[in-house]
């Protein structure tokens, strides 16, 4: 739990969340705040008062936590570890790497490209307006912005964009904020629900997501069930494609004023879901009929083992 990635401090709820749970299951937690210290953290792991772990729930979320690192970390020290393994944790999180292979398995993105912030400056947007400014690597909807008119096309320039050099620039789609939460084992998921999000921010961004009293969840989405089917197995098709494992989260956008399915375009997979009290996965679990510490016993019997 924790890290130092920009979402440090959702991590942290997610990690003492969890660790109730394991308690409440019986369970020994041992919480360990990871920090940038691989000694201190190879340490923590094997030579504690506990002992060696049976398995590491992974609550860490961004940079770091669900992009590889602390994967190959566990793979090297043989631990098995919840969630997706090394290559699906770094495909996933970067973003344009995501679309590429998610498309290729017939899962339809949002159009888009990626450029430096370089060319930007020297030579404007590739796209025309609206349009949405993304980092290739954050979660949580850290530094992602919608631009709708000349007025705030200053965004990449500014001296607070921290995300890199390498930025990705998507159409934008009007509309609706879908969800899906998915379960599965060795690459096959099943999508649990679908959830539409109604912020009263401009749109679903890190506030909405973890500001109680801004997004209405609405589940079962209010949503044509041809529609509901349609994003459930593009999630399927997307969990496949990029091999993950336990739980993930992937999003969509929906603009109805198209027919039937036609307006429905993916925008990203998380690996690491959260397990904050505002948390979608959990809450489609409940929906399910799963409550948060089955839900996390289930994760636990579904883990990445080294090989």
């Amino acid at each position: 739990m924790g890290g130092w990635s920009a979402e440090r401090e959702v991590s942290l709820v997610s990690g003492a969340a969890v660790c109730k749970a394991l308690t409440e299951l019986g369970h020994t937690p041992m919480p360990i705040d990871v920090q940038r210290d691989l000694k201190g953290l190879v340490q923590a792991l094997t030579m504690n008062a506990i002992g060696k772990p049976d398995i590491i729930f992974n609550a860490l979320h961004g940079r770091g936590g669900e992009d590889g690192c602390i994967q190959g970390v566990l793979e090297y020290l043989g631990l098995p570890y919840t969630h997706s393994g090394v290559l699906a944790s770094a495909a996933a999180m970067d973003k344009p790497l995501t679309k590429k292979i998610v498309a290729e398995a017939g899962v339809r993105c949002a159009p888009g490209k990626v450029v430096t912030r370089a060319q930007i400056i020297a030579e404007g947007y590739p796209l025309p307006l609206p349009f949405v400014i993304k980092p290739t690597n954050e979660g949580s909807s850290v530094g992602v912005r919608i631009v709708t008119t000349g007025d705030n096309l200053g965004a990449i320039e500014e001296d607070s964009w921290v995300y890199g050099e390498e930025v990705l620039i998507e159409t934008y789609i009007p509309g609706r904020e879908l969800t899906v939460g998915l379960m599965g084992d060795k690459g096959a998921g099943k999508a649990m629900a679908v959830t539409e999000l109604r912020p009263r921010t401009a749109f679903y961004d890190y506030q909405a997501k973890y500001t109680d009293g801004i997004t209405e969840h609405l589940i079962p989405a209010p949503v044509p069930a041809e529609v509901a089917d349609f994003v459930m197995r593009q999630s399927e098709l997307a969990y496949k494609a990029l091999g993950c494992q336990g739980i993930a989260r992937t999003d969509f956008r929906y603009n109805d004023r198209k027919p039937g399915t036609e307006g429905v375009y993916f925008l990203e997979l998380n690996t690491q879901p959260g397990f904050t009290p505002l948390s979608l996965t959990p809450e489609q679990a409940k929906y399910l009929g799963m409550d948060f510490a089955a839900l996390v016993a289930w994760i636990l019997e579904h883990p990445t083992c080294p090989a």
